[in-house]
Order: structure tokens, then sequence, then C-alpha cells
């Protein structure tokens, strides 16, 4: 790596480290239980929506409450994204008459987006009106992220709070999120998108006359669209000429905005943020990178301000940043050291025989090695999904590295609150460690932790990891799942790998060489999705219930300081410790054997 390779990487840390000690106070005085200056400047609407909708603002609910609350209207939501896909083609604001989507597709899709994981198992240009992007996908854009930041406040609230059994009311924590956060940012970075040449109209699509022409070859087809076969059974083909090309429209600004800050990752075009509709410059690529990391890293501030002490907060983005800018390091080195197998065949005898542009392959040129790299540990280790570039196209070892990031439980920032308490999950999961080495009752943040909350933290760890070994054996095991793999060995191992450790962590990025879209995988990556985000976040709210009933214990020489260098190592550690050893050997069967046939 290079000293502009470092530089690249250094500004962003810079800008994303100077942005989210504000955004995240602002978000804590959004939370706050009293009114205060931020809720005071929309409460007109945010009253009016409470009385439109019949919620009790004042309501303080119960764990269990509140978890039925949030599965219910995600539920509905399904439901909604779902009815919208099947009856699109009557509906208005389709003007290339798409038809509606096959009943696997459709449960897939909604289930995709409603948990906040955008896995997309079709290309957006060429199958979603308009009306089913901005009216179904773009919306539960908006409202999957509030679930996964309420779910968050509520725990932190549960840990904040003395002897009480209520954690906060879910309504009120979503409205407050897409009111006050998620809108108003929306908005902004939507015109600054817009700015750098980001499309955002309802026109139909445009032909226009190609520079020049080339010809191909043509498949036959009967009057039913079925191929016609020669008298060998080999497919006919006649002649043809490309004198224009079609250039997708619509409202793609305003949903890249939220699926960045949402760290949803949906595109609305199939390339996603490589195309140059979505993502036209190297500025814009600079901001959708800001935008993804911005909110789950302020609210590592905001949680340390709620629980009353800012350096828990620090401490907890510390240790995100100890493991996310190794790897970011990592993947980057990998792709500027090219591809190994072309080193043997001495194609680029330049700098010491390595390829001297690195490896370009699946990368657009105007963001190049470095931009596209840190794209790339971003995305993955955001649970946004979102891609800059095709990460099927990267190097054995840089392919490895998005693939753990993702299976270190997408805590390493991870989703919009859904990755702030998964790792308040393994902080649970460390200080009983430490609570074991020296023979006392663990405690953290002032609550002591016993068998209940441990079991509750061992469940949020331990069944995303279940369920990716568990449905990837069962995908190896199926003709079905492997005939759709695009490359045969390690790689297609690895591809079958980063599909369910994608689903199940609510990422929805892929490696992009297996064709997902037929019923096993859209059913078997449904299963996963919905059932590691809904587990999961259930576990988290029973642990917050668990906690807010429990006095505050004071500190004693006994306690362990979790604010301190130590204990961000001891975290740091866990969740390093608990991905290798669960993923180690599966690791192995793919990217690491890939890499070592590579090289010799």
């Amino acid at each position: 790596m290079t000293a502009n390779d470092f530089i690249q990487i250094g500004i962003f840390l810079v800008v994303l480290l100077l942005l989210v000690k504000p955004m995240g106070r602002y978000m804590a005085h959004v939370y706050a239980d009293e009114p205060n200056r931020v809720t005071r400047l929309g409460g007109g609407v945010e009253r009016f929506i409470y009385r439109l909708c019949g919620i009790k603002a004042n309501e303080d609910m119960g764990w269990k409450q509140y978890a039925i609350a949030m599965l219910v209207f995600n539920v509905c939501g399904m439901v909604a994204v779902y009815v919208f896909q099947r009856v699109q083609q009557w509906l208005p604001l389709n003007p290339q008459h798409f038809p509606a989507l096959s009943p696997d597709l459709s449960i897939n899709t909604a289930i995709s987006f409603v948990t906040n994981t955008n896995w997309q198992a079709y290309s957006g240009e060429s199958t979603m009106s308009y009306l089913t992007q901005m009216a179904a996908l773009a919306v539960q854009n908006f409202l999957s992220a509030a679930t996964g930041i309420a779910v968050l406040i509520a725990v932190v609230r549960g840990f904040a709070r003395k002897t009480t059994k209520g954690i906060g009311n879910f309504w009120v924590d979503l409205t407050r999120t897409t009111l006050y956060v998620l809108m108003p940012l929306s908005f902004l970075l939507a015109m600054l998108l817009v700015s750098q040449g980001v499309i955002q109209n309802l026109k139909p699509y445009v032909d226009v006359p190609v520079v020049q022409t080339s010809s191909y070859a043509q498949p036959v087809t009967d009057s039913a669209g079925n191929p016609v076969k020669d008298a060998s059974g080999n497919p006919e083909t006649k002649p043809a000429q490309t004198t224009t090309q079609t250039l997708p429209m619509g409202p793609a600004a305003s949903q890249i905005a939220i699926k960045m800050l949402g760290t949803n990752g949906g595109g609305f075009f199939g390339a996603n943020s490589a195309h140059p509709y979505e993502n036209p410059t190297p500025f814009s690529n600079f901001l959708e990178m800001l935008a993804i990391f911005l909110i789950p890293g302020a609210l590592c501030i905001t949680f340390g301000q709620m629980v009353s002490d800012r350096r828990q907060g620090w401490a907890i983005l510390a240790t995100m940043l100890v493991i996310f800018i190794p790897l970011v390091i990592g993947v980057t080195a990998a792709e500027q050291s090219g591809n190994p197998i072309l080193h043997s065949l001495s194609i680029d005898q330049h700098a010491s025989a390595l390829q001297s542009g690195g490896n370009m392959e699946g990368k657009e040129t105007r963001f190049g090695i470095v931009a596209s790299s840190l794209f790339t540990a971003i995305t993955t280790a955001a649970s946004c999904g979102a891609v800059n570039n095709m990460h099927d196209s990267l190097t054995p070892l840089g392919g490895l590295v998005p693939m753990w990031l993702m299976q270190l439980g997408e805590v390493i920032f991870g989703g919009v609150g859904s990755g702030l308490y998964g790792m308040l999950a393994f902080a649970v999961v460390a200080v009983f460690i430490a609570g074991l080495m020296v023979g006392r009752t663990p405690e953290y943040l002032g609550k002591k932790i016993e068998a209940y909350e441990m079991k509750m933290a061992s469940l949020a760890v331990l069944i995303p990891c279940a369920l990716v070994v568990i449905c990837t054996a069962i995908a190896v095991m199926m003709p079905t799942a492997t005939a759709t793999v695009g490359n045969p060995g390690a790689h297609g191992f690895s591809e079958i790998l980063y599909t369910v450790t994608s689903a199940t962590n609510n990422n929805g990025s892929a490696f992009g060489g297996l064709s997902a879209n037929i019923p096993f995988w859209n059913v078997m990556l449904s299963v996963c999705m919905f059932f590691a985000r809904y587990t999961l976040a259930i576990a988290m709210l029973a642990l917050a219930g668990s906690v807010a009933a429990k006095k505050h214990v004071p500190e004693s020489a006994g306690t362990l300081p979790t604010h301190t260098p130590l204990f961000v190592t001891l975290l740091a550690s866990v969740v390093i410790i608990v991905g290798a050893l669960t993923f180690l050997p599966a690791l192995a069967l793919g990217p690491i054997a890939e890499y070592l046939m590579s090289a010799h």
C-alpha cells in the first residue's frame, strides 16, 4: 500500500469521527424521556401522527409488549410489500409495464426489505415499477432502519433505568427516528447526490443511438417465446445489430439516500452503487460511504450519553475501529497486490513483477482500488450491502475480508441500531468472562449480569452463527442450489457461503456469481433473514427488560471498568474469537483454499 492509500482511508475516518459526536448527542436529545428543544420543534407533526394512528404516547411498554408491537408492525410491512409486487402491473407509475413478480421472489423481497437486509434476487431497473420502488421498497428502507434504532434505544434504556418494567414506547421511538433522524438526513443527502448527477425523475426509459453499431447472434424464439432448436438440438440464432441503447430512468436519488443512511443497501439499479446513475463521481462515492457509517457510529455516542457515561460510548466505538481498520487495510492490500494467477504468467513486469494497477477486475475506474476496497469493507461491516464493485471479482483474500466482517455478527458498526445492540450482547459476554476470571458476579453499567442475561446474550450471539453454518451445509447438499453456482471448486463454495452469510446477517450484498432467483434460494434465504433479525431483536429486548428491573450496583474494587483500553481489548478479542472459532473451518474450504491454489 502507498501513502496515498493511507491518506484516503485516513481522511474518511477523520471526517467520520468529526461528525459522530454532534450527531450522537443530537440523537440522545431525540430519545430523551423529557420534552426538549429537538422534540418541541416538530412536536405538532409528532402529536398529529399519534392522534391519527391512535398511539398512546405516554404509555411505557414492558419488553414483551414492545417486542409484540415491533413484530406486528414488521409483519404488516411484509404483507404490504408482497401485495405491491404481486399487483404492480395494474398500478400506476409503471411506464415500462413490468409484470407481477413470482410468489417466491415476492416473499423473499418483502422479508428482505422489512428486515433491513435488502437482498435482491432481481435487477431493479428490469423488474420493479416506480411505484413499487417508492411506495413499497423505499418506505421500508425508512421503517426497517427505524425499527432497528427503536430496538436499540429500548435496550439502552434497559441499562440506563433502575427497578422499572418499562423500556419505552415502540411507536414513539419509531416515529421520532423517522421524523427527526432519517427524513432530514435523507433529504439533505438526496440533494447532494442530485448535485453530483444521481437521477431523480419519473420519466419513461429513454432509447438513444449508440456511438458504434455492434453485431451479435440473436436467439430465435417461437410465438410463445421459447427458443427454437435445430436438428442437432442446438439453439438457433440469427444475425442482429445493436443501434440503440436503453437508458433507465426513475426516482433514484431519494432511494439511494435512505438506502445508505439506513444501512439498507438495496439498489435502484441492478449494478447498485457501481451504476453511474446511482454513484456517478468520487465525491458521491465518499458521501455514500460516510452515510453508511454515520448513524451506526453516532449511536455509540448516543448510548454513552443515555447511560450517563460518555466514556462507554467511546469505548464501544474504539472497539469497532480496532477491528475495522486492520481489515480495511487488509482488503486494500490484497486488491493492490493483484491477481496471484496473473503474477505467475508474467503478464505485467512492473512494480517488482506485480500488476502495476492492482486487481481492477469488477471495479469502476472512476473509483479505483482504494475507494472500491474501502467501500467493500464499509458496506459489509455496517450491514448495508450496497456495492460499488463486484465482490465476486475480489482476490481470494480480498473476498475473505467482507465475508468475515459479516460473520463477526455485523457488530463492527453493523446495521443502524442492530449493530450496536449486537455489540452490547458481546459486551455482556465479555464482562461475564472477566467475572469468571476473578471469581465475582459480573457487572455491566451498574447492573449485575446473571444467568438470564447470559442466556439472552448467548442466543443473540450464537443464533446467526448457527443459521449460517447449518443453511450453508444444506445448500451444498442440494443439487438445485449447487446448479446455480457460477464457478466450480473453492470459489463456488465461497459464493454459497457468502450468500448465506449475507442473508443471515441482514447484509444483502452478494458475490454475484450465484443465480439466486429460484424457489430454493428464495425460501431458504427468507427463513435466514427473518429468524436472524427477529430472534436477535427479541433476545436483546428480553435482556433489556431484565436489566431494567434490577437495582443499580455501585462500583467496587472488584468491578471491571468497561471504558478502558483493557476492556476494549477484551471485547474485541471476544468478537474475533467467536467469529474465528465458528467460521474458520468454512473459510478454509472457501477463500483460504482458493488463495493457496492460486498462489501455487
